[in-house]
């Protein structure tokens, strides 16, 4: 009996905080309800030049590193491939639809060590600059295999050969 009191606080502390994150992550999804949904990739594309498997790290907002977007599945890790395509880059997410990032809409490609909650070795994760809608915002590709991660950003960079430098983070 003398446990109990102790064993229910610490319970209700835990769901407390549990339901904290949850309220959070609720506004900011709210808050990030005018962000344009991405497009879906059509199901008739172009051959690809370059089809990677790894993981989605993250999309984030491009001048605020650490705002991750919460919305149209953005918001989750998962593993997921990348293909190039005469019409784009087709990002396809375990568990969501295919999209696709039209060539007019890439700011940019490289390579980056961090990103959010994630640090890797240096230059292990793929940094992909673009427009989702009016909004620019950076999404981050983990591939492990390192040739095929230079093939990706490589291709990226012939897809859209006037990228700026400038203003992409690494």
């Amino acid at each position: 009996m003398d446990r109990l009191l102790p064993t229910l606080v610490i319970g209700a502390v835990i769901l407390g905080v549990f339901g904290l994150m949850l309220l959070g992550w609720r506004n900011r999804r709210r808050r990030q309800g005018a962000v344009a949904r991405p497009l879906v990739a059509p199901a008739a594309l172009g051959a690809a030049s370059v089809v990677v498997e790894g993981w989605y790290v993250a999309t984030t907002l491009a001048d605020q590193p650490l705002e991750r977007v919460a919305v149209h599945g953005l918001g989750f890790r998962a593993q997921a491939s990348a293909g190039v395509h005469p019409e784009g880059l087709v990002l396809a997410v375990r568990g969501q639809d295919p999209i696709l990032i039209a060539p007019d809409a890439l700011r940019g490609a490289g390579r980056a060590t961090w990103a959010i909650d994630r640090v890797v070795e240096k230059d292990g994760l793929i940094l992909i600059g673009w427009l989702l809608g009016d909004t620019p915002v950076d999404s981050y590709l983990r591939v492990p295999d390192t040739t095929a991660a230079t093939a990706l950003v490589t291709a990226l960079q012939s897809l859209v050969p006037t990228i700026p430098s400038e203003g992409i983070a690494s």
